[in-house]
């Protein structure tokens, strides 16, 4: 079941991508970039298991926004794409801080959510700045390679997209396991959590060049 669901996001997500740059050009993506990086950050929280590896459910949201910075350096330039990932990492500070607020303030007795707010919003500060540090990083990489790719292979799409997402999710995994898990896990562990992230984020790489082949399509 968690196989085919997985299927099943990977095309809607990836086709929603594809669907907010045809109808609201690179103003579709900047919004898409903001709202998947809060999704993201909120359905991490879930671990399923697919095909016997422990994954979390926020791999398909983060992978998108590789694809959305691609198709943003692709079809407009590497300033667009950079201008889309400064917006997505305002957004999701604003949502962080102000989430974090919101648990600050005393419930009232017919209060039913604080609990539940406590647990899907409740921050660990470290894994948090270890997030928000990555995701800027490796999605600026992910700009940087694909650039300098397509000035070198302006024919190869499929080279530039799948080498410099791969490249970006990699670094991504293993700094971020790092960061936020040293002196907590040993050294064994973090290498296994960030290998199984790792090969996953790449099998969902590799699905995307597809979706940035219809989005050329379509102009």
């Amino acid at each position: 079941m968690n196989i085919i669901l997985g299927v099943i996001s990977i095309i809607l997500t990836f086709s929603s991508v594809v669907l907010m740059e045809k109808l609201f050009k690179k103003e579709g993506l900047y919004v898409w970039l903001s709202i998947a990086t809060i999704l993201a950050n909120i359905i991490v929280c879930k671990t399923v298991n697919i095909l016997g590896l422990t994954s979390s459910l926020g791999n398909i949201m983060f992978a998108s926004n590789f694809l959305a910075t691609d198709i943003l350096t692709e079809k407009y330039s590497k300033k667009d794409a950079r201008k889309a990932i400064n917006i997505a990492l305002a957004s999701t500070i604003i949502f962080i801080v102000t989430t974090q607020i919101s648990l600050l303030y005393i419930p009232d007795s017919t209060d039913i959510a604080q609990e539940s707010m406590k647990t899907l919003f409740g921050l660990n500060l470290r894994t948090s700045i270890a997030s928000l540090t990555m995701f800027y990083i490796s999605n600026l990489l992910d700009i940087y390679l694909f650039d300098k790719l397509k000035q070198k292979y302006p024919k190869q799409l499929w080279l530039r997209n799948n080498t410099a997402t791969i490249i970006s999710n990699s670094l991504e995994n293993y700094l971020f396991a790092s960061i936020a898990f040293i002196g907590i896990f040993n050294i064994p562990t973090i290498i296994s959590i960030a290998t199984t992230g790792t090969i996953i984020e790449i099998i969902i790489a590799v699905l995307d060049t597809p979706f940035i082949y219809l989005s050329k399509k379509l102009g």
